[in-house]
């Protein structure tokens, strides 16, 4: 298995923290993306190699395989039950154990899991595959309905079930498609990340929605019917008369899909911002004066 180094395929140093892998594997996923470079096999490839390389370095127990083991990170477990059972069989003392070089740990490897009669007791011994961390990155707008989405994981093209209403950072599992077993093991699984972007005009709490809509004047002081944008598309509203600044109401229903439950949303929350008219004339401001003389009258 040749060596493939992950740090020089997202361009950072050794001693890179999590933050570091994570800016550098987005902005490298984003570059080479399938979606941005269609019918690019070399992208594909190139895309292919980021998301290995994030899998382990931004996995902490799989970057310290890495960092110890090299390319036989991935049998780092399997190594060390062999070399205990071997070291068992053989009547070893802890004083006695030593430690292996890097040759004789692929050596050795060499012999675990290459060629060993059959029948003998290391051979029967069953490993579990490694579990395998991927990021799936999604807009607000992606997760507002059901959809499925094909990944590829490791090579492989992985075809899943997205449900309306997942969160930003919410993780679901999948079983058995992490790497493959050794000596007939199960296949380990697979743990994807959503990262979800929001463009839109609407903040999203939960379930909720949150909005701003400008409000002129006039439509405040007399009260009228207006247009407004939900996020599945626009609405009549009701204004009333001498709606006030900041004044928030809520639309039922009109928010954004409640996770794995099927036709139940959350509420969207508009607040009014009320818009002072411009460049006023002298006649609009004879007028509102006069209004004011009326309204005063009124109060005493």
């Amino acid at each position: 298995m040749e060596y493939i180094d992950y740090y020089k395929i997202l361009g950072i140093d050794k001693s890179a923290g999590d933050a570091e892998i994570k800016k550098a594997y987005r902005k490298l996923a984003r570059k080479y993306h399938p979606d941005l470079n269609p019918g690019d096999k070399e992208a594909e490839n190139k895309f292919k190699e980021i998301n290995e390389a994030n899998e382990v370095l931004s996995h902490l127990e799989n970057r310290k395989k890495y960092d110890q083991y090299g390319k036989d990170w991935k049998h780092a477990e399997e190594f060390e039950k062999a070399k205990k059972q071997q070291q068992y069989n053989r009547g070893a003392s802890q004083e006695q154990q030593g430690s292996f070089s890097g040759d004789e740990f692929s050596d050795f490897f060499s012999s675990m899991f290459g060629g060993r009669p059959s029948g003998s007791r290391e051979s029967a011994t069953k490993f579990r595959g490694q579990d395998y961390h991927s990021e799936l990155h999604l807009t607000l707008e992606d997760v507002f309905t059901s959809h499925q989405r094909t990944l590829t994981v490791n090579g492989k093209n992985i075809r899943i079930s997205i449900p309306a209403g997942v969160k930003n950072e919410q993780t679901i599992k999948i079983r058995g498609y992490g790497g493959e077993g050794m000596n007939g093991g199960p296949s380990g699984d697979l743990t994807i990340k959503f990262i979800i972007s929001n463009s839109t005009k609407f903040k999203r709490v939960e379930e909720n929605l949150y909005s701003n809509v400008d409000l002129n004047l006039y439509d405040a002081i007399l009260g009228r019917e207006i247009v407004i944008d939900t996020f599945d598309g626009k609405v009549k509203l009701k204004i009333k008369p001498g709606t006030q600044n900041g004044i928030k109401v809520k639309l039922t229903g009109k928010g954004f899909p409640v996770y794995k439950q099927e036709g139940k949303y959350g509420d969207l929350f508009v607040t009014f911002n009320i818009i002072i008219p411009e460049n006023i004339t002298e006649e609009e401001i004879k007028i509102f004066e006069e209004l004011e003389k009326i309204r005063s009258h009124g109060k005493s």
